[in-house]
């Protein structure tokens, strides 16, 4: 067989480790060839492609971004410039078919995996490994990136924690997370953080400021307060400058902000992430030797196993009142809006 893999979307911590637990797989268990496609979907438009070898592999389990390079090429939207009036899914799969290739292996996050089962109702043999920082992906329990990303952030909070300890100040720090707070919820727990706000909870501003009026008069002297990305506020400011400027307003206390950005995507993946990877690029292989196709490889508890893209398409996994970390926060005292 010959397969080609990609990678699609935002960069993420693992996806060279997930290359590298495909093509290993695969050329030296499978006996397969691939061929490694660059700038995602935009490769299958121009046909920018490279046979890769066991020896150009080397190097990959700990290097952040992806040799593969990204795009966000959307084939399935309207074309324009050199595209206007293509048909670029029936370009693709002629593409696919002049190149020889059996199977394509797509990583990616959420916007990945639509297409993918797009390419799979088109009859296009797909398999996918999810990818995303933000944990955001239906289907599976914990996605590669997520631990690095929150090893990250955990790591800027207890920073940050000796900062305002000695100023005694109120500290606002934003992570990514547009529509999900996987990354706030868990860094924030993991680092300690007294107030943490999620895009799924309603906050109260004001009860966030009496919040942090009570810690002071019970001795505490400084705030932690880790918010994600997306997060609803007024103004027409970023989160984390809204909340320090409000807090500023009704506390009187002196409140700095971090925007935290990309740093959270860049840089090698975390021990845990680069297994992780190995695993799910491995399983991705054995679906395809197996000859099943049209799946998204998945973590379920220990074991990893895959879903229907069809399932996946279209769904988020988001945070919710009950999950057992926010329960305990509560129960130890942090403030979640």
């Amino acid at each position: 067989m010959r397969i080609g893999i990609l990678t699609s979307g935002g960069d993420c911590p693992g996806i060279n480790a997930t290359i590298r637990g495909v093509c290993k797989t695969a050329i030296n268990h499978y006996g397969m060839e691939v061929m490694g496609i660059y700038d995602g979907f935009q490769g299958l438009l121009t046909k920018e492609v490279e046979l890769f070898t066991d020896k150009s592999l080397s190097g990959l389990l700990s290097m952040g971004g992806t040799i593969l390079g990204t795009s966000r090429e959307k084939p399935f939207k309207k074309g324009k410039g050199i595209y206007e009036g293509v048909d670029k899914p029936a370009l693709i799969k002629k593409n696919i078919e002049e190149l020889g290739l059996d199977c394509i292996v797509c990583i990616g996050g959420n916007g990945t995996q639509k297409t993918a089962a797009k390419f799979t109702d088109y009859g296009v043999n797909i398999v996918s490994i999810p990818k995303t920082i933000d944990n955001d992906i239906w289907g599976t329990d914990i996605s590669f990136g997520f631990d690095s990303a929150v090893s990250i952030a955990t790591e800027a909070i207890d920073r940050l924690h000796s900062t305002a300890s000695s100023h005694k100040r109120v500290m606002v720090m934003e992570v990514m997370g547009h529509k999900a707070g996987w990354i706030a919820l868990y860094s924030g727990m993991a680092g300690g953080g007294d107030i943490i706000l999620l895009p799924e909870i309603p906050f109260s501003i004001d009860n966030i400021s009496q919040v942090i009026k009570d810690r002071t008069k019970r001795g505490k002297n400084y705030t932690i307060v880790v918010v994600a990305e997306g997060i609803n506020t007024l103004l027409g400011l970023r989160p984390a400058e809204y909340i320090a400027q409000t807090i500023a307003a009704e506390t009187g206390l002196e409140t700095r902000e971090t925007v935290l950005g990309y740093i959270q995507r860049g840089g090698a993946p975390t021990p845990f992430d680069r297994n992780l990877s190995t695993r799910l690029g491995g399983h991705a292989t054995e679906l395809i030797a197996n000859g099943i196709f049209g799946h998204m490889v998945a973590v379920h508890g220990d074991d990893i196993g895959s879903v229907p893209l069809k399932d996946v398409a279209g769904k988020l996994k988001i945070v919710t009142e009950d999950h057992d970390l926010i329960v305990q926060g509560r129960r130890m005292g942090v403030c979640f809006g």
